[in-house]
């Protein structure tokens, strides 16, 4: 990997399938078990890549950024364990769609919160977060963004 994040289309739909690919979901799982023990510091890294991003995102986060973060994590982390159990998975997602339309979130914030994510990834994980690594989170990260997406449209 050159260190530099290429932000892939997160625009691309995907549709909602019963079961991933297990070497995805492998990928996803053991490098997020990497994250964990700093899961403080990527929080705050991705808030800052975030808003480095796209600074009008910041006033959507409003209160306490170290309990956002702190939501953050747990809630990849509860997906990414889900990953196996699409059916169980998908309708969490739905509910955070709609719950996120409602704070203001709109379609275009899903490929910068994505770009963040992989960047996050990338220098949390640093040699770990191979192009391997970086394929299974963007599909991971497509998936659950349609997801979402497609639920806040039909709220």
């Amino acid at each position: 990997m050159t260190g530099q994040i290429h932000s892939p289309p997160f625009t691309t739909p995907l549709s909602h399938t019963t079961a991933m690919n297990p070497l995805t979901i492998q990928a996803v799982q053991h490098s997020w078990a990497q994250v964990k023990p700093i899961e403080v510091q990527a929080a705050a890294l991705f808030y800052r890549e975030l808003f480095s991003r796209d600074p009008a995102l910041q006033p959507l986060f409003k209160g306490d950024m170290a309990a956002q973060g702190h939501k953050l994590m747990q809630m990849i982390g509860a997906a990414v364990a889900k990953l196996h159990d699409l059916p169980t998975l998908l309708p969490v997602l739905q509910a955070l769609g709609r719950r996120h339309q409602g704070y203001g979130v709109i379609d275009r914030h899903y490929a910068t919160v994505g770009a963040a994510l992989l960047a996050t990834l990338a220098l949390g994980l640093g040699p770990q977060f191979t192009p391997e690594v970086e394929a299974a989170w963007t599909e991971v990260y497509l998936l659950l963004a349609n997801v979402m997406q497609t639920a806040a449209a039909t709220a």
